[in-house]
């Protein structure tokens, strides 16, 4: 747990230098719409993260599902992890696309590269031994940091294009989450 927390602040912080770079994000001001109780924000995660920081953060969390996925596809040895990664594959496309749209209508365009961080988990599964346990052992972690950067930026993100579609993927990461506990 303690390791998941530590890469995600890592990622965070490698992040926000990056969004120093990042076209400012041109949206009118807020409509009045209810933040979810402060309960419901991770205690982990205190500030909400800008706009083009989320967008970065988010898509290299859905390129590393689809890349993860892809890979499972192709070296899981169980039948149960092929299905999970066939699965994890068709939503996270449609999540990605959903993300690509929101992000465009804000001129915020998601990369197509992975962070530092999700291309050492990338190269870890490539070089496993034991693909499987691997995979399963990343995919909680990264479900449980999606969770919280997507639960974040639902209930205290600025842009109301974003904050809909960062919730509809608390959603989606916490289903998989769920079905992580049978594979």
């Amino acid at each position: 747990m303690r390791s998941s927390r530590a890469k995600l602040i890592v990622f965070t912080i490698a992040l926000t230098l990056l969004a120093g770079c990042a076209r400012k994000e041109q949206v009118p001001t807020p409509a009045a719409i209810p933040s979810p109780p402060a309960r419901e924000v991770p205690e982990r995660v205190a500030a909400a993260l800008p706009s083009a920081l989320y967008v970065a953060s988010a898509a290299s969390i859905e390129l590393y599902q689809i890349r993860s996925a892809e890979l499972a596809l192709q070296r899981a040895r169980t039948k149960r992890v092929r299905e999970f990664a066939s699965m994890l594959l068709e939503s996270h496309k449609g999540a990605s696309m959903q993300l690509s749209l929101a992000g465009r209508r804000l001129n915020l365009l998601p990369s197509a590269r992975l962070s530092p961080l999700h291309q050492a988990m990338i190269d870890q599964l490539r070089a496993a031994s034991d693909f499987d346990s691997l995979y399963r052992r990343q995919q909680i972690a990264i479900h449980r940091d999606a969770i919280a950067v997507h639960r974040n930026y639902a209930a205290l993100g600025t842009s109301p294009t974003l904050r809909p579609v960062a919730a509809s993927l608390v959603t989606v990461f916490q289903r998989y989450l769920r079905l992580l506990r049978y594979l």
